[in-house]
């Protein structure tokens, strides 16, 4: 489960997302596509939601798109502002009673990983066992991130909504934080185990796999952002339907009905939704959608 932090990551997940420096000299091109009729254009960008000091992404493609749209469109609003009302959220759906003990959910071999985690970022032997096991998953991988100095403040949802919100322009979502959070939610147990485990990796050791997802993005190539997500989700396909494939046609669905309203938007949602066979705009085009790619 070495693909929990720079998978979440690539999805746009904000809740637990990793990072990693990627080459610099390399031609920043990331991947941004076009869906359009006679008075429509709905503009598909795929954004990394975490990203290193200084990292380039945008391009004069990229930058036309963004001056030429009136809404931007996000997967979840968090307020920066006022983070307790998405923590209220979560809480609202992470806390079970009569749950067993955080450590007895992980097999015997992974217990010990588990415990000098728990040490390593302070946190108290039991406290965390009130939680359900996604949740659990999720606070220790914001912890670690945090631990690391890696924040989402260069991420390009942040910058995406800052400019937007300088320029007075709308902010739209897909999808509420109770609906993110839900899709964690629902997953079976043996899924949030499999989170878990991922949490609990050594941040150093998910480096140089999420580099090359980085490196991947930077430069545009969605095959080798789809290869790696088919390796790592064929290990937990309910992962992958529930954090991937369900909400994939959801969205289809939402830019195939936006299409009805004149205007110009950018969507910006976590580049592993725009990548593979069940990608967003492969669902557009089995609806007779066409979808230009523009970079």
């Amino acid at each position: 489960m070495k693909w929990v932090q720079r998978g979440l990551a690539a999805l746009g997940i904000a809740a637990a997302s990793g990072c990693a420096t990627a080459p610099q000299e390399q031609v920043a091109r990331p991947a941004l596509w076009q869906v359009a009729d006679k008075d429509t254009t709905i503009y598909l960008f795929g954004t990394i939601h975490v990203l290193p000091d200084e990292h380039s992404w945008r391009t004069p493609t990229l930058e036309k798109a963004i001056a030429g749209s009136t809404d931007l469109i996000v997967e979840t609003i968090i307020d920066p502002s006022n983070p307790q009302k998405t923590q209220a959220v979560m809480l609202n759906l992470a806390q079970s009673p009569g749950l067993p003990p955080l450590q007895q959910r992980l097999p015997e071999a992974k217990r010990a990983d588990l415990t000098a985690t728990l040490a390593q970022l302070g946190i108290p032997a039991g406290a965390l066992d009130r939680f359900e096991t996604w949740a659990a998953a999720l606070i220790i991988l914001q912890l670690q991130l945090q631990k690391a100095g890696l924040e989402s403040d260069n991420g390009v949802e942040f910058v995406l909504k800052r400019d937007f919100a300088a320029a007075g322009k709308p902010i739209g979502q897909l999808e509420t934080n109770e609906e993110q959070f839900g899709f964690f939610d629902t997953l079976p147990e043996d899924s949030q185990r499999l989170l878990l485990e991922g949490s609990i990796e050594r941040p150093e050791e998910l480096r140089t796999e999420f580099g090359a997802m980085l490196a991947a993005w930077t430069r545009g190539d969605v095959a080798a952002i789809a290869r790696s997500f088919n390796r790592e989700f064929s290990e937990a396909p309910a992962l992958e339907d529930a954090l991937l494939k369900r909400r994939n046609a959801n969205w289809a669905r939402w830019i195939e009905q936006r299409l009805a309203q004149p205007g110009k938007i950018l969507v910006a949602v976590g580049a592993g939704h725009l990548a593979g066979d069940t990608s967003v705009q492969s669902l557009l085009k089995e609806r007779g959608i066409k979808v230009t790619r523009l970079q």
